[in-house]
C-alpha cells in the first residue's frame, strides 16, 4: 500500500532521515519508535508530503507521490490521515464544524452529508454530545479524539498518527489509545510515530526502530520486544519497558 525507497531528507547541516525504506500493506499496524531526535516524525511527515525528501521515493498504491504532478499528488495524499500531536483544531469553530469544513470545501460534499458523516464519527470516538462545543471547552483527550474523527471524515485508506499522546496528560492518554486500538480492531492502516511502548507491544503488527535517521530494525511486534536484535534496541527497551 505505501513503499518508502530509499528517502533521505536534511535540515540545514543536519540529516534527520538517511536512505530509509519501508513498505506498508493493507490492515497492518506499524509503529516507529526510536529516541527523540532519531526520525521518525519526519519519517512520517515525508510520507504524507508534508516534507519532501531530497532523494528517493514514496509510493501510495504503487503510484509516486510526485509534487511535480499537483492532481495526483493532491489525490493520493488524500488517501492519508494525519493525526498531529497538538491537534490543530480551528479553535473559533465548533467541534462538528471542525469536522465538516475540510469535506465541504475540499471535496464538494454537501452540508447535509458532510454533518451525517460528522457526527457518525463524533460518535464513534464518545464525543457527539460536544458537536456544538469550542474546543477550548474540551480536555486535550478529547480534542485528540476529534482530530482523529475529522481525519476519519475524509475517509482515508491509511491513517498516520504523529506522537498522538506525548501533548496529553497521562490520566487522558489511554482515551485516545483507546479509539487507536479500536481503529486497528476494525481493520484500519496504520503508521504511529510514538512513545507508547505498552500500545506498539499490544496492537502493532510490525516495529520500526530508527536511530540517527536510520532504521535499525524492522520487526514483527512481538519478536522485537521479546528478542531484539541489535544492542542500541536492547539498550533502549531496557530504559523504557516496564515488565
Amino acid at each position: 500500500m505505501i513503499k518508502v525507497d530509499q528517502i533521505s531528507k536534511t535540515f540545514k547541516d543536519v540529516t534527520a532521515v538517511n536512505k530509509v525504506s519501508l513498505e506498508i500493506k493493507k490492515g497492518e499496524i506499524v509503529c516507529l519508535i526510536g529516541p527523540s531526535g532519531s526520525g521518525k516524525s519526519t519519517v512520517l511527515r515525508c510520507i504524507h508530503g508534508l516534507e519532501t525528501p531530497e532523494k528517493g521515493s514514496i509510493y501510495v498504491n504503487n503510484e509516486l507521490l510526485d509534487a511535480k504532478n499537483s492532481n495526483k499528488y493532491r489525490a493520493l495524499r488524500n488517501k492519508m490521515g494525519f493525526v498531529f500531536q497538538h491537534f490543530n483544531l480551528f479553535p473559533h469553530k465548533t467541534v462538528l464544524e471542525n469536522l465538516t469544513l475540510a469535506p465541504m470545501q475540499a471535496f464538494g460534499v454537501s452540508e447535509e452529508e458532510a454533518t451525517k458523516t460528522g457526527c457518525q464519527y463524533l460518535e464513534r470516538v464518545g464525543l457527539l454530545d460536544k458537536k456544538d462545543e469550542y474546543p477550548s471547552t474540551l480536555s486535550g483527550g478529547q480534542k485528540q479524539r476529534v482530530a482523529i474523527a475529522r481525519s476519519l471524515c475524509l475517509h482515508p485508506e491509511v491513517m498516520l498518527f504523529d506522537e498522538p499522546t506525548s501533548a496529553l496528560d497521562p490520566e487522558m492518554v489511554m482515551e485516545v489509545l483507546e479509539v487507536m486500538k479500536e481503529l486497528a480492531k476494525q481493520g484500519m492502516t496504520m503508521i504511529v510515530v510514538t512513545h507508547e511502548m505498552g500500545f506498539a507491544r499490544e496492537v502493532a503488527s510490525r516495529v520500526l526502530f530508527l536511530e540517527n535517521g536510520k532504521v535499525i530494525e524492522d520487526r514483527d511486534s512481538k519478536e522485537f520486544f521479546e528478542q531484539p536484535k541489535s544492542e542500541r534496541s536492547k539498550n533502549f527497551l531496557s530504559k523504557v519497558m516496564y515488565y
